[in-house]
């Protein structure tokens, strides 16, 4: 069985989804939605762009200090040595 979709209502009334994997283990939940349609909406758009993503890394300080990421749009200095990581 493929994961699916599920939209609930929170403990403070608001719409939200989450994804579910294949063995039922939640894998992300939403932001909150004014209704089912919307959150209806927000599901699409994450089935749009979920294989197309790209992944990004980020990493902050043990002090709170300044966060800083790393994109795949970001120049490698080897690009020859570039690791690719596998689609999610």
């Amino acid at each position: 069985m493929a994961g699916q979709f599920e939209i609930f209502t929170d403990a403070e009334s608001n719409v939200r989804f989450r994804l579910l994997g294949a063995d039922g283990t939640v894998l992300a939940v939403s932001k909150a939605f004014e209704d089912k349609r919307s959150a209806a909406d927000g599901i699409m758009a994450v089935r749009e762009c979920a294989g197309t993503g790209l992944i990004r890394e980020t990493h902050s300080t043990p002090w709170g200090g300044t966060t800083w990421t790393t994109s795949s749009k970001t120049p490698h200095p080897h690009p020859s040595r570039r690791r690719h990581s596998p689609a999610v």
